[in-house]
């Protein structure tokens, strides 16, 4: 049986009251929803309890979704001071511009008439346009104190959540070599395992966390976290209005324009192993540290024989082997 909408509302009226508390639209049909008639009441709780389904669908759709008529709908937005819907909508959807900005840029894309090579080389030149722009905003200052605070750090803790998980776990294998402990908190445990480490941590070590539209509110609260515990934070983000910028003592930035996703993973994949390679440079015994890593795989790595003759000397020969 469908679920009634009034209940999905009260349900769901958690949603707008907590995160999207702060969007003004949505403070003003709370304020009005008591005042309005039952029908108005009705589509205005479903409003509340499903804000983004509101600002995306059509008013037919969520209309029928709320099981009221379009003149409802209508009627709705006037009584809230909206010319109709179509105006309230697009009100409501300026406070997910953020959140669907991937999903117009995706759509425009796919507008556009492009072959596979074509639209495989548009990628390409989209990511070597963003390594371009990130390369041209290195600075001198906050790089020589990202690498500062990672050789003085007594433990080195990485984090980010969504896609940003999967490069925190290759940050941290990058650094394995040349940091004396190194750990990533984007583990199956999820943010409260996360919560747990940084509990134990504090002003003598470093957590790296990484950001990049569509901010993960987890890791914002996390590295919020680990400030208040005094560790130090390196971000690593796209721009100075990112909300990692204002809790971290040191700030990189990689430049992740996209046309198809929200993110180039490819350009926070390279403003990650160029961190590294200043590191290594940076950290004393590196090559020292390396061979030891790489002796202790080397019996999971393969290696291929050397051709016939290769590393004998000249003129030498097998030893023939032994009768049986």
């Amino acid at each position: 049986m469908p679920r009634d909408p009034v209940t999905a509302a009260h349900a769901g009226s958690a949603d707008w009251s907590g995160r999207l508390a702060g969007l003004p639209v949505l403070q003003h049909v709370a304020s009005q929803a008591a005042s309005l008639p039952a029908a108005l009441q009705r589509m205005a709780r479903a409003v509340l309890a499903h804000p983004f389904r509101a600002a995306t669908l059509s008013i037919e759709d969520f209309a029928r979704e709320t099981e009221v008529s379009v003149a409802t709908a209508n009627r709705l937005a006037r009584a809230l001071g909206f010319a109709g819907y179509p105006q309230f909508r697009a009100e409501l959807a300026r406070g997910f511009e953020s959140v669907l900005a991937p999903v117009e840029s995706l759509r425009s894309n796919l507008q556009q008439p492009a072959g596979t090579v074509q639209t495989m080389a548009a990628s390409l030149q989209e990511a070597r346009d963003n390594l371009d722009r990130t390369l041209q905003g290195l600075q001198d200052q906050p790089c020589e104190q990202a690498i500062e605070l990672l050789l003085q750090a007594e433990q080195v803790m990485t984090l980010g959540w969504g896609s940003s998980a999967f490069l925190a776990g290759l940050l941290q294998h990058e650094l394995e070599p040349y940091c004396s402990g190194v750990s990533c908190l984007a583990q199956a445990g999820g943010p409260s395992h996360a919560a747990r480490q940084l509990f134990r941590r504090g002003p003598r070590d470093l957590l790296i966390t990484l950001a990049f539209p569509r901010y993960v509110s987890d890791t914002i609260e996390l590295t919020r976290l680990a400030r208040e515990r005094g560790v130090r934070i390196l971000a690593l983000t796209d721009k100075p209005a990112s909300p990692l910028v204002e809790l971290a003592d040191c700030t990189l930035y990689a430049h992740i324009q996209r046309q198809v996703a929200a993110t180039s993973n490819a350009t926070a994949l390279a403003l990650i192993e160029a961190l590294v390679a200043a590191v290594a440079r940076r950290s004393d015994a590196a090559v020292q540290r390396h061979q030891e890593l790489t002796q202790s795989v080397m019996p999971w790595l393969h290696l291929d024989a050397p051709p016939e003759g290769r590393d004998r000397p000249r003129g030498a020969t097998w030893p023939a082997p032994p009768n049986d």
